[in-house]
């Protein structure tokens, strides 16, 4: 065999452990520590995703294994996405969300009409200033990294694209399905409808059920990676 064939041989065994991996991202993992959990499972160094979650949430990663598929990140950076948020009320965090440390307590049980009312105000086009906790930059720092140090700086609210439909009330929690356009942040979401409604929130539960074409229903199940015997080839999807 000469060494064309090797080559060949090994390209299309490395092209073929390549593609768009659609993962059930589960509670307390971070969409990095999915990187380096399939940087393991394939060998391939090159692996990326196209959205992050944070630690507490959960669902749809688009996991982009290999170079030629992380390099159309920025394809699938510009979907919308699709959520499943459950919000706390009568408490507000420094993250906006149940990670964070408390700031402000409230004892105010706003009705369904008044919510319903407040939801109105946060539908179609609408500004949202990014949270400090989060991993934005402003002149080239972290907004996270400098939250922790206790510095707040000012923050340019952004334009996005939203539309939410109550899916359940029950004080003092409130379930939504949320449809909304790039760097939207739920975790603001809901500390701005807490603002609203004069009784602060924060974010509790919040699920991924579909980023641009790719559906929650159509992952794998991240725990089926730790298993040696699963083989996440017949998964991958090579084209978009």
């Amino acid at each position: 065999m000469t060494s064309f064939d090797l080559f060949h041989r090994s390209y299309d065994r490395v092209n073929k452990e390549e593609g768009i991996l659609l993962v059930d991202k589960d509670r307390g993992h971070s969409a990095f520590y999915l990187v380096k959990l399939l940087c393991r499972r394939t060998n391939i160094k090159k692996i990326g995703h196209a959205g992050i979650l944070d630690p507490f949430a959960t669902g749809v990663m688009v996991m982009l294994i290999g170079r030629p598929y992380t390099r159309m990140s920025n394809r699938f950076l510009n979907d919308d996405k699709e959520y499943i948020a459950t919000l706390k009320f009568g408490i507000a965090t420094d993250t906006f969300d149940c990670d964070g440390q408390i700031t402000h307590k409230n004892s105010y049980i706003p009705s369904l009409c008044e919510v319903e009312a407040a939801i109105s105000t946060f539908q179609g086009f609408i500004k949202q200033i990014p949270p400090m906790f989060s991993a934005k930059k402003i002149n080239g720092q972290k907004l996270c990294v400098l939250a922790r140090k206790g510095i707040e700086i000012e923050r340019n609210p952004i334009q996005i694209n939203i539309f939410i439909k109550i899916l359940e009330y029950s004080y003092p929690q409130l379930t939504i399905c949320v449809t909304c356009s790039k760097g939207t942040y739920i975790r603001t979401l809901a500390h701005d409808i807490g603002l609203k409604l004069r009784c602060f929130a924060h974010l509790i539960e919040l699920k991924r059920t579909r980023s641009g074409a790719f559906l929650l229903e159509d992952c794998i199940d991240v725990k089926s990676l730790f298993d040696p015997s699963f083989s996440y080839i017949p998964y991958l999807r090579k084209g978009v």
